[in-house]
């Protein structure tokens, strides 16, 4: 038999991107939810060199020994969705981290290679919750504690871009640094805590191996510039912000396309648009003279029709207050 994908990859190539010949199979799916299952297992990191260990959680899966066997999966889902459909329709939340993990628990119950110990796994000490566990999986390299992270982050309109405390959560209250703090600090050595430890030993776990993986979208502003954070993946996801008063001129430069905005539960995929779901400018127009001027920042994507009728994500910025980010408390 000849030498596998994963054979022939090695060091980071193996860890942060066993699944890099896929990457654009989420746009070619057509169910939503499908669409972003794909995206969070296919999509890069956004960054390769965190301050603590980062590992694809399917890293050692056999999907990772065959890139293909998980195309074929994702495909027969796109095809038929209904214990994805039944999976998420069993979530208390929708929130956007919540469904996230969901998608990951989804695809690691299924995954060969892997078997996936425990989700949300709460640690106590009198009745007092400590934290909480994201995944426990056990697959040929061990058994992993991982924490999983979805985030958006823009960059700062001026000064020094690689300082990770300069790019903030479109609500302001998150920031870079303070995440991988709290990621490094607190979330990833919960497991070799004492209170853990007597946990695990419940699931006949002794020796666990802490990761991280933090995926999302980096928005650069415009006009403006801002070098990347410090340690980003080069292949890192990218989009542009911009304040609403830039928003007219910035428009009539981009040629082509419709502009619409997304619901926050649609922010993980490339977006698809059934044509009779699109907006026309005109609708995109009264929407924007609804929005008050302190609004939260909307994500916005330019749509063209794609080759099935479809209308497909060509590019997606955040619009900003004006006085992002010195937002009213």
């Amino acid at each position: 038999m000849g030498e596998t994908t994963a054979r022939r990859q090695t060091g980071y190539a193996r860890w942060m991107t066993p699944f890099a010949e896929l990457r654009d199979l989420p746009r070619q799916l057509r169910r939503p939810a499908v669409r972003d299952l794909a995206w969070a297992l296919l999509s890069p990191p956004l960054l390769s060199d965190p301050p603590a260990s980062q590992r694809h959680p399917l890293a050692a899966s056999a999907w990772a020994d065959d890139p293909q066997r998980l195309g074929d999966w994702l495909r027969a889902l796109d095809e038929d969705d209904r214990g994805l459909a039944q999976w998420l329709a069993s979530l208390t939340s929708r929130r956007l981290g919540l469904y996230y993990e969901g998608l990951w628990q989804f695809a690691l119950r299924q995954a060969p290679g892997v078997e996936l110990l425990a989700a949300n796994l709460a640690i106590r000490e009198g009745g007092q919750t400590l934290g909480e566990l994201d995944i426990l999986l056990r697959d040929r390299e061990g058994v992993h504690h991982l924490e999983l992270a979805i985030k958006l982050y823009l960059g700062p309109p001026g000064g020094d871009g690689h300082d990770p405390a300069h790019w903030r959560g479109p609500g302001c209250h998150d920031r870079l640094d303070l995440k991988l703090a709290h990621l490094v600090g607190h979330q990833l050595p919960i497991s070799a805590r004492p209170q853990s430890r007597v946990v695990l030993a419940t699931l006949g776990v002794g020796e666990v191996q802490a990761h991280l993986w933090l995926g999302g979208y980096l928005f650069y502003p415009t006009p403006g510039h801002a070098e990347p954070p410090l340690g980003a993946d080069p292949a890192h996801l990218r989009g542009q912000w911009l304040h609403r008063r830039d928003w007219e001129v910035y428009r009539d430069a981009v040629a082509g396309g419709r502009w619409q905005a997304l619901a926050r539960h649609d922010w993980l995929a490339p977006a698809r648009i059934e044509q009779q779901d699109c907006w026309t400018a005109q609708h995109f127009d009264r929407w924007l003279q609804a929005l008050d001027a302190f609004a939260p920042a909307q994500l916005l994507v330019r749509l063209e029709p794609g080759a099935d009728g479809a209308w497909e994500e060509q590019q997606r910025l955040f619009l900003v207050a004006d006085s992002w980010p010195h937002l009213p408390q």
